[in-house]
């Protein structure tokens, strides 16, 4: 079995060990996986519920599907409700709204769908976007896609971590940021 790299992080107190993972020639990231490490989740939603204390929002917005358990985790911190967008579309999502985007970790087109019985959560109301890592920009391009066609407005966006270029992400509320390996 080969040896893997790891980076070592410190987040919300707690620290993990993050698998690189080649995602291009040359271009290697730290892989969070947060599904199943729910002391990771519940002290991550704790931090960022402090965060997003100044914030006035409605609504919880996520991605399926790695990003779940922390919506979840922060609608019970925060007592805000949250809205999944699926990535597949189903018949008894009704008159579903939907957005394409580009994933970072498949390099394949990702379709982002509302589900009718969220668009009324969202439609009017002041949302903020949750995410374990904002990487590309892509998923919240089609996350802020969505929202707008449903009537939503996006007060802020929050994730565990920024990734890649800092400079890009200051408007994110975030716990920290990991950086992009190249070989």
């Amino acid at each position: 079995m080969p040896e893997h790299e790891f980076y070592t992080v410190e987040i919300a107190g707690l620290k993990r060990d993050l698998r690189l993972f080649e995602v291009a020639p040359k271009l290697r990231i730290a892989i969070l996986n947060i599904l199943g490490d729910t002391e990771l989740v519940q002290a991550c939603a704790r931090e960022l519920a402090k965060k997003l204390e100044s914030v006035e929002y409605d609504v919880l917005v996520t991605a399926e599907a790695k990003s779940i358990p922390l919506a979840h985790a922060l609608s019970v911190e925060t007592h805000k409700p949250y809205v999944v967008l699926r990535k597949a579309y189903k018949p008894y999502m009704g008159d579903a709204l939907q957005a394409e985007t580009l994933s970072i970790t498949t390099g394949q087109p990702q379709v982002l769908i509302l589900d009718e019985k969220d668009r009324d959560l969202v439609q009017g109301k002041r949302v903020v976007i949750v995410d374990d890592v904002i990487s590309t920009g892509s998923t919240l391009q089609g996350m802020r896609m969505i929202l707008s066609k449903a009537g939503a407005t996006v007060v802020a966006e929050a994730a565990i971590f920024t990734e890649g270029e800092k400079s890009k992400w200051l408007h994110i509320i975030a716990l920290g940021h990991l950086p992009l390996f190249t070989d």
